[in-house]
């Protein structure tokens, strides 16, 4: 395996990261857990729910990644020049998305909870359907709904994971790295998945997202820069995976 490789694989795996620190959909699922548990909802039928919500956000998340795989292989064509334009963009989205996290990534009004910064209206609406879902299709249809709402902060993690996954030498390489930047974007839900079918109490998810908002929330935007300074190093520069200069 040689060095660009293996350098795609770790922007892939950084990406993925990001992707999952900036998880909208791990505030919904403890929001419609915890409303479950709440009314006394079987642990069973919860849990139904809790896996059709988590194969929802996986399913709209590969579509996302394949699309914005697809569209990058189609615009770049193996032209060095386009490449690189599309890695400074890349480089500038994740370096605005950065001060964006640090500056307002959670509503700092807010007394208690974590709220996501999102338009009231659809923050509102995210939160109401959350509560409301009563089925394994209302899950589905919500998880799928959570990854479009978290768009605007996933973009970079997903273009800068795109432009890597293109530059693998093979498809069943490419397809190896979207599948790795999916289900590792899922880790926390996944995480969550197991606590809850163990019987770990959702409250105490809750109370650590609570606590450690900042320091998540600090996390993510400092790793958009590590992101956005090794991406212009090694795909707009040339000089980590291809020596000095392409």
């Amino acid at each position: 395996m040689t060095y660009a490789i293996l350098s795609s694989l770790a922007i892939v795996l950084l990406a993925a990261g990001i992707h999952a620190s900036l998880q909208l959909s791990v505030s919904m699922l403890t929001l419609m857990s915890g409303h479950a548990l709440g009314k006394k909802t079987r642990h069973m039928l919860l849990f139904r729910r809790m896996n059709s919500f988590v194969l929802g956000v996986f399913l709209m998340t590969l579509l996302l990644a394949t699309f914005t795989v697809h569209i990058l292989t189609i615009v770049i064509n193996q032209t060095v020049i386009i490449e690189r334009l599309v890695a400074s963009v890349t480089t500038g989205i994740a370096v605005g998305l950065g001060l964006a996290t640090w500056a307002f990534y959670y509503r700092r009004k807010q007394k208690t909870g974590i709220v996501l910064w999102l338009p009231r209206g659809m923050a509102r609406f995210l939160a109401k359907r959350s509560k409301a879902t009563k089925s394994s299709a209302e899950a589905f249809s919500l998880g799928m709904t959570s990854v479009i709402a978290e768009l605007i902060f996933i973009i970079g993690p997903l273009l800068a994971a795109s432009l890597a996954i293109i530059s693998l030498p093979s498809g069943l390489f490419q397809l190896s790295a979207i599948m790795l930047y999916v289900v590792g974007s899922l880790l926390p839900l996944l995480g969550i998945l197991i606590l809850v079918g163990s019987g770990y109490n959702i409250a105490q998810i809750q109370q650590w997202r609570e606590q450690s908002k900042s320091f998540l929330q600090f996390t993510g935007g400092s790793c958009l820069f590590i992101l956005a300074f090794y991406l212009f190093i090694d795909r707009v520069m040339g000089i980590t995976s291809m020596g000095i200069g392409w």
